[in-house]
């Protein structure tokens, strides 16, 4: 609950569809587990990008998504994930702005968890997705 954004209903969302963090062999992992990385459609050829593919827990994906838009528009203090999602916020819209979000902070988060660190505020942050 150390995360901008995150507070116990999403933190305990989070921790019950894990469950166990080493079942998961990268953290990047977690994005595609909770439906928050686009759809491929791929055939021959073609190779098309969808959008995001909904599959995993849809309770957790809206708790992320919440989280997400409370770290974008509420909370001042500065972070690198916040200007990381701002300036994804200029280049592409607030909506896929608060989508990428919401997958970085699912894998944060459980980086977070699989080694017993903290939130870091600096650009480090960013470093572990």
């Amino acid at each position: 609950m150390i995360a901008p954004g995150v507070g116990g209903v999403v933190a305990l969302s989070v921790w019950a569809a894990i469950d166990e963090p080493a079942r998961f062999r990268h953290s990047a992992s977690v994005g595609a587990y909770f439906g928050l990385t686009p759809r491929r459609r791929a055939s021959g050829e073609i190779d098309r990008t969808g959008r995001v593919s909904k599959c995993g827990d849809k309770g957790v994906r809206t708790h992320l998504h919440e989280a997400a838009n409370v770290i974008l528009t509420r909370i001042r203090r500065p972070s690198a994930l916040l200007a990381w999602g701002l300036g994804i916020a200029k280049r592409s819209g607030f909506k896929k702005a608060k989508v990428a979000v919401a997958r970085k902070l699912s894998v944060i988060l459980h980086r977070m968890w699989r080694d017993g660190t903290e939130f870091r505020w600096t650009g480090a942050a960013s470093a572990s997705a």
